[in-house]
């Protein structure tokens, strides 16, 4: 291993020990690190523990200040949008919290998406997306989940782009995070829900036909499965206990 690999090596176990540590409140607001301490709780250089205290710095979890040292700020001031901020809070206590807040997110945001996709796709992109989704309800059906993950990522991302809105698609990387989330932590059945793909293919169908209520209608009825789906589980239910989305 080069000198250069190695160091990045050191920085990334920094941030994945310290990143996760912060996020799962383990370190609450106002605790405050030095340099030096981290430098010898990790056993790395000051220049390693420097350059991960940056890229937390860029997230917003800390404040570093000189002689004040490095600061954990309170989580309301944290970058909530950053999908790696996201992943951590996921992998946390706060899990279910955080896919809550993160569903919500998106049933303000998807179901309008969905609409404007259907109003201002092209005829290229809207049959693009309805063989995607023919695909993507396939491998569901198949139960290989892996695959689906992935093409259910990209239907939803190449919605909220043919949306014609840069902030809709500026959150294709957080609901990308959600989606990953649940199948990571096991918050996905085996084979997706007849009725989630049916769904799926509602909005398909909806937008390569340029009906924009119904493809507002038919996102919005994803959206409130998962909610519907989370409220179920409660933090308490049994793996691959929400539904597709």
């Amino acid at each position: 291993m080069t000198a250069d690999a190695d160091h990045r090596t050191l920085h990334n176990r920094v941030l994945a020990e310290l990143g996760p540590a912060i996020a799962a409140g383990d370190y609450g607001p106002g605790h405050v690190f030095t340099l030096e301490s981290l430098a010898r709780d990790f056993g790395v250089s000051r220049t390693v523990a420097r350059e991960a205290v940056r890229v937390l710095e860029s997230m917003r979890l800390v404040l570093s200040r000189p002689r004040t040292g490095i600061t954990v700020r309170p989580a309301a001031e944290w970058s909530v949008y950053d999908p790696q901020l996201i992943r951590w809070r996921l992998a946390g206590p706060g899990r279910m919290a955080q896919l809550r807040t993160l569903t919500e997110l998106r049933a303000a945001v998807e179901p309008p998406a969905a609409a404007a996709a259907a109003r201002r796709a092209t005829p290229a992109q809207r049959r693009a997306l309805s063989e995607l989704n023919e695909v993507m309800a396939e491998t569901g059906r198949r139960g290989d989940l892996d695959r689906f993950l992935a093409l259910d990522t990209e239907f939803h991302r190449r919605i909220l782009e043919l949306s014609g809105n840069e902030m809709f698609a500026g959150l294709s990387g957080v609901v990308a995070e959600v989606l990953a989330g649940r199948t990571q932590h096991r918050l996905m059945p085996v084979r997706p829900r007849p009725e989630a793909l049916c769904l799926h293919a509602h909005v398909a169908s909806a937008i390569e036909g340029g009906l924009p209520e119904v493809a507002e209608a038919a996102m919005r009825s994803i959206v409130r499965e998962v909610v519907e789906a989370l409220d179920e589980a409660g933090g308490h239910g049994p793996p691959g206990a929400t539904a597709a989305g």
